[in-house]
């Protein structure tokens, strides 16, 4: 199941911003922001998710980067909660804010095809727009609940759920399988 590819890209770079940009709980542990080097290496990582020759972070922009990751995390949350009306009203705050603008590109031999920039004096990231216009385009589609909060316990990672059949609740295999081990020793001790 796609999106389409461009937005299949910035949805997955979103994604990505949360799980290393935000703070929380990660398969099963507390997890903090990464340190400065780390944490521009898990930007680069995830700006190269778009499938395209993406600008590198520099230390300049993680303020704006940590500020997107704060802005986008609530949407995933309050799609996990069945709460639509909230996570299209961040949506929404999230298009204003980043002036998305569309534009017609062809790159690197690919057709013609839709991206989103905003003005880079509101988004020293460059991703802010993109990320917003790749959020409406799920949350305005048939497949807005595509998107969520890992449901293994002490995890709160977000995830994209691109599978055939919809059901996808983990935000990885190592959380999927903790949770599997877990149900399995409760029932090997029943």
């Amino acid at each position: 199941m796609t999106f389409g590819s461009h937005v299949d890209g910035v949805v997955a770079v979103g994604r990505e911003l949360v799980n290393v940009a935000t703070p929380g709980e990660r398969q099963g542990r507390s997890y903090d922001v990464p340190g400065p080097a780390q944490l521009l290496s898990g930007l680069a990582d995830a700006v190269r998710l778009s499938g395209r020759d993406a600008r590198v972070p520099d230390a300049g922009a993680v303020e704006a980067f940590l500020d997107l990751a704060r802005r986008v995390r609530p949407v995933y949350e309050f799609v996990e909660a069945r709460e639509m009306d909230q996570a299209a009203e961040v949506t929404n705050a999230l298009l204003d804010r980043y002036a998305a603008r569309p534009r017609l590109e062809s790159h690197g031999g690919q057709p013609w095809h839709l991206h989103f920039h905003g003005d880079r004096r509101a988004d020293a990231s460059g991703w802010g727009a993109a990320v917003a216009m790749g959020l409406a385009t799920v949350l305005g589609s048939e497949y807005a609940d595509r998107l969520g909060v890992c449901a293994a316990p002490a995890c709160d990672r977000v995830f994209v759920d691109v599978s055939r059949n919809g059901l996808r609740r983990f935000c990885s295999e190592a959380c999927q399988s903790r949770v599997k081990a877990a149900a399995h020793r409760a029932r090997q001790r029943a």
